[in-house]
């Protein structure tokens, strides 16, 4: 709600918002430009117009307004959004990009789970989910008023099934991270607004937009996507997978060589013959044939199939999946 004073000293209420909100302020509407009464089958009639642009995928603004007294008093809130007239909807578009659509399904792809949360009205979010392919499969949508009927334990049981929540607030965000958290999800929330913050902040990893986010957000958060970019995200998984690949080819590979070395000097003294490595030469072979070779496979490039598999559990030993007994078998092949 905006006040604004005319140039004859008269002030005026200019009020936006969610379409049901604003319609429960308004007893008036215009109609050709007069103002007459809102009677109950015109308030019918407007929000099933509500309804159509939102399952259109668009987002819905109500506009309204209000002539204020112009004595000189503060006006509280509830003085000024009250009695409203009724003037329009505004169906704002905002499309996916196309990038978001393939990031999606690459996230399916590599087993990541993709929520989309909104205060957008429930038709909307349906729609824009629908054209970023979230409910292609099973998934559910729930809408805040549901979400304030639930306890967490009830909310616990559900998080994993739903890919959208619509018409939330700043509180229910919170729940939602802490719900997935709970359930054992490793959690990445983006945001961009300061009512996201406690969201971001909570979160395994809090995601702030670089080119619209505000800085309450930014400092809230431990990654900030330079180009407001969710496919970003998705590269910076590929990439954190890439690197994650790549410790264990270069410490597969060192400690291979390494277990030689000390297996050749170890049996060599059991076995009662002379040194067969002087410390030069151990050394050199450091230098040579470990460190660089080491150094190639740190830089290799990704795999193809990296963002085909499924998210490992972050409570494995970098060891897992055998790589302890592949560098014992290489360690003894190699001394």
């Amino acid at each position: 709600s905006v006040v604004y004073r005319q140039g004859d000293g008269s002030l005026v209420a200019y009020v936006k918002g969610a379409p049901d909100v604003v319609l429960e302020l308004c007893s008036h509407q215009m109609v050709r430009g007069r103002v007459v009464r809102l009677s109950e089958q015109d308030r019918r009639e407007i929000l099933r117009r509500n309804a159509a642009m939102a399952s259109d995928a668009l987002r819905v603004l109500a506009l309204a307004w209000r002539r204020l007294p112009s004595g000189g008093q503060v006006l509280a809130e509830e003085e000024v959004e009250r009695e409203l007239v009724f003037a329009g909807l505004a169906g704002i578009v905002d499309p996916p990009r196309p990038a978001a659509v393939a990031a999606v399904r690459r996230c399916r792809q590599a087993g990541i789970k993709v929520v989309m949360i909104t205060g957008d009205h429930y038709l909307t979010a349906r729609a824009v989910a629908r054209e970023l392919g979230l409910l292609e499969r099973e998934g559910r949508i729930l809408k805040g008023t549901e979400l304030d009927q639930m306890d967490d334990e009830e909310l616990g049981r559900v998080v994993g099934k739903v890919a959208v929540y619509a018409r939330v607030s700043p509180r229910h965000k919170l729940r939602i991270v802490r719900a997935l958290k709970k359930a054992g999800h490793v959690v990445a929330m983006t945001g961009d607004g300061i009512n996201d913050a406690p969201a971001i902040k909570e979160a395994d990893i809090g995601i702030a937009m670089g080119l619209t986010g505000t800085d309450v957000a930014k400092e809230a958060s431990s990654m900030i996507l330079a180009d407001d970019n969710f496919a970003t995200i998705v590269a910076a998984v590929e990439e954190g997978r890439g690197i994650y690949d790549n410790i264990r080819k270069f410490i597969r590979y060192l400690l291979s060589c390494n277990v030689g070395e000390v297996l050749v000097m170890l049996l060599a003294v059991l076995a009662g013959l002379p040194l067969p490595l002087l410390p030069i030469q151990i050394l050199w072979m450091n230098l040579v044939t470990d460190g660089l070779p080491a150094m190639a496979l740190g830089l290799d490039p990704p795999e193809r199939d990296l963002m085909a598999r499924p998210p490992r559990d972050p409570r494995e030993s970098i060891f897992a999946h055998g790589l302890a007994w592949r560098i014992l078998g290489s360690g003894a092949a190699i001394g």
